[in-house]
């Protein structure tokens, strides 16, 4: 099986092919960016799909990051790989971003509890746990950084993430045992391909995981009157 993977739901837009069992990808672009994600993504795969042999029209699936993230960025990412899944008539899946930043850490050590964690600013994290081996221990939420430390807590844990120096120093000042990774701006593409060769299609649908309202509001004031 050979799957795209595009993700663009944080500080980079990145996207890759490769076939099921490959440690390498056919292709991979990546570049790190906090906007203009909807300007570079169509160039990037145009780029992309010049290196893959027989093209897209080769491809078996697509997967694509749901969130949570910038709700700018999500919306790029998901209507790119459906359009293409359409296109193409292939399945699309949904990764959760919190999901591809554990993944290669539940790959790489199997004695601990792996928390992602994302900024959600205004002193929140997104927060997910994983067991050892994979198993879901806390669900993807939004939560102030002690409660998220909190329910986290109680033994071992590796965090990762853009946010894991944020979550690990509320962590220890509640006395807790954690390891911290350097922090990524974004998932890792290969995992985001990975995991996407791994998903159901009837059970991990492209569908945006927002996990919180937008920061934007529609203006309740001033409004000009419409005729």
């Amino acid at each position: 099986m050979r799957i795209l993977a595009v993700d663009t739901a944080l500080s980079a837009c990145s996207a890759c092919v490769i076939d099921a069992g490959a440690r390498e990808p056919l292709a991979l672009r990546s570049e790190e960016m906090d906007r203009g994600h909807a300007e570079a993504l169509v160039p990037m795969l145009a780029d992309l799909e010049r290196d893959v042999p027989g093209g897209f029209a080769s491809l078996d699936r697509i997967s694509v990051t749901v969130g949570p993230g910038s709700f700018t960025g999500l919306r790029v990412g998901l209507a790119a790989a459906r359009a293409m899944g359409v296109g193409l008539g292939i399945p699309v899946v949904g990764v959760g971003t919190l999901a591809a930043f554990a993944a290669p850490a539940v790959a790489s050590d199997g004695t601990l509890v792996v928390v992602s964690a994302i900024d959600a600013r205004h002193g929140n994290v997104y927060v997910q746990a994983v067991s050892p081996g994979g198993r879901l221990l806390v669900s993807p939420r939004i939560a102030p950084l002690r409660e998220a430390a909190r329910a986290v807590g109680g033994s071992a844990v590796r965090i990762v993430g853009p946010a894991a120096n944020l979550l690990g120093d509320a962590a220890l000042d509640l006395g807790l045992q954690i390891f911290v990774d350097p922090p990524a701006r974004a998932p890792d593409i290969l995992w985001v391909a990975r995991l996407g060769l791994a998903a159901d299609p009837a059970h991990a649908p492209p569908d945006p995981l927002y996990l919180r309202d937008a920061d934007a509001k529609p203006q309740g004031h001033a409004r000009i009157a419409r005729a």
